[in-house]
């Protein structure tokens, strides 16, 4: 049995600790970035839509006070609004984007192609039932965000969501639940006729 050399270890660890360390480094924090990007979003504050039915038109422009140099992409981002964040902690906000979970729906990703733009969205059919914003992102030529924009706080809209019930199954339960009660009814009348012969 040969046993391992006392610093062997070492060059393992120095690489671990230095993939950490370049992680806690690479992270980028949304306070950190410039708000560089208006954004607005056609729903009204407070307005419903469906999902897999409504869209949404998305514009946007670069701040005038801002510089787009660098900026190779752009992403757009459906996001919970804090009120739809309470108490759910899978779609809670993070200052840290790689831990962020409220924008967890992309509407697009595109090449950055100058300094306004907009795009149409029709609301995904597996989007919950919550209250959201827009967010965009300017990124980098690596894809990380540089600059940001987003309808919030200004207002914030609804989705109501797909609930997998259509008319027709709720008109099928009902008439079921109807046969049931009278087949029950039948059943009682019957057991009574055949207790008092």
């Amino acid at each position: 049995m040969t046993m391992a050399r006392p610093g062997a270890a070492l060059p393992l660890l120095l690489v671990v600790v230095g993939a950490c360390c370049a992680r806690l480094a690479a992270a980028v924090h949304l306070s950190a970035l410039g708000r560089t990007l208006i954004v607005e979003a056609s729903p009204k504050a407070g307005q419903v839509l469906h999902a897999g039915e409504d869209t949404i038109t998305v514009t946007w422009h670069l701040n005038a006070s801002a510089s787009s140099v660098g900026y190779k992409a752009l992403e757009v981002t459906l996001c919970y609004a804090p009120a739809s964040q309470e108490d759910r902690g899978w779609r809670k906000a993070n200052d840290d984007l790689s831990k962020d979970k409220a924008c967890q729906f992309r509407i697009a990703r595109h090449a950055y192609a100058g300094g306004q733009g907009t795009l149409r969205y029709r609301v995904a059919r597996d989007v919950p039932t919550a209250s959201y914003h827009v967010r965009a992102y300017a990124l980098d030529a690596s894809g990380a965000p540089v600059g940001y924009g987003q309808t919030a706080p200004a207002y914030y809209f609804h989705v109501a969501g797909v609930s997998g019930v259509h008319a027709s199954l709720r008109v099928a339960a009902a008439v079921l639940s109807a046969f049931s009660i009278a087949a029950l009814a039948f059943f009682v009348v019957v057991e009574k006729r055949r207790k008092d012969e």
